[in-house]
Parts: structure tokens; C-alpha cells; sequence
């Protein structure tokens, strides 16, 4: 599947957006604190960075598996990882947005769904509340030979 029917692929935005956007935040027992689903969350899911674009298909996969996100965290006992570092964050201060380094923290969640494994990412700015980040297949594929490929790990444009 190298190119998504644009019908399609407008059908499962508005899908996803919907279903996002109703969800608010999910409790997740291993913090036993609720995890915020904000813009920021849906935003990374369609940009790998501010103003780049995932690919459709990118897109395509993983609001297809957004459903599975609040899912997988009200179910999560266990941490699968967790990475710190050091980023430049867009923050506003002042009624100004700034960009400021500030150390995040990403939390990894696995689950294995109908045969396929999903990693969910919460993401935590120094300071700040946990809200999800990402959902990744445990793969992408293969252009050339339309097999899976698994994913590599920055959970920064992951």
C-alpha cells in the first residue's frame, strides 16, 4: 500500500478528529493519574515537525489506530520504557510562544492487538502534565516490497 485513496483518507481524518477529540483524558492505573489527550497529541500524529507533514500513508495508519490509544493506557500496569532528554519545547510565556529547552520525558506503553504490536507514547515537559504524544505500529512498510518493517525509536518524530 504505497498511496491511501484520498476519499478514504479524508474519511478516516474526520473519523479519527472526531473520536479524538471526545476522548478528553483516560486514567491510567501504572501513574494513577488521568493522561490528557490534547491538540498536541493529534498534531504530532499528522507533523513529524512544526509545518512537515507526515506522509498520507503515515497519516493513514496511525488515526486508524487512535482508537486504541486511550485503550491501551486505561489497561496499562507496566512501563515497557522510558527515555529522558533534553529538547526544544514551543511554550508560551509572557502571551508570547517561545522556544525553550526544557527536559521531556517519554514514557513507552506496549500492547499486542489483534496480532500487531502498538507502542503507545505519553509525553511529559519538565513541569507540565502527562498527555499522549504518539501511536506507533510496531512497523511500517516496506516501499519496495510491501512487507513490514519494524520502527525504529525517537519518540520525538515517531
Amino acid at each position: 500500500m504505497s498511496e491511501v485513496d484520498p476519499e478514504k483518507f479524508e474519511r478516516i481524518c474526520q473519523e479519527a478528529e472526531t473520536f479524538y477529540r471526545s476522548v478528553g483524558k483516560v486514567w491510567c492505573p501504572y501513574f494513577k493519574e488521568d493522561i490528557a489527550f490534547n491538540a498536541k497529541g493529534l498534531e504530532h500524529i499528522k507533523f513529524s515537525r512544526i509545518r512537515q507533514a507526515r506522509s498520507h500513508i503515515d497519516q493513514y495508519i496511525r488515526l486508524k489506530l487512535i482508537s486504541l490509544a486511550p485503550v491501551i493506557l486505561k489497561q496499562s500496569h507496566t512501563l515497557q520504557g522510558v527515555s529522558v532528554r533534553k529538547n526544544f519545547e514551543r511554550m508560551k510565556i509572557n502571551s508570547r510562544w517561545e522556544v525553550v529547552m526544557r527536559t521531556v520525558t517519554y514514557y513507552e506503553f506496549v500492547a499486542i492487538v489483534n496480532g500487531a504490536r502498538i507502542r503507545v507514547i505519553v509525553k511529559q515537559v519538565e513541569g507540565g502534565q502527562k498527555y499522549f504524544w504518539s501511536i506507533i505500529p510496531f512497523w511500517k512498510m516496506d516501499k519496495r516490497t510491501g512487507e513490514k518493517v519494524l520502527h525504529g525509536g525517537k519518540p520525538e518524530t515517531d
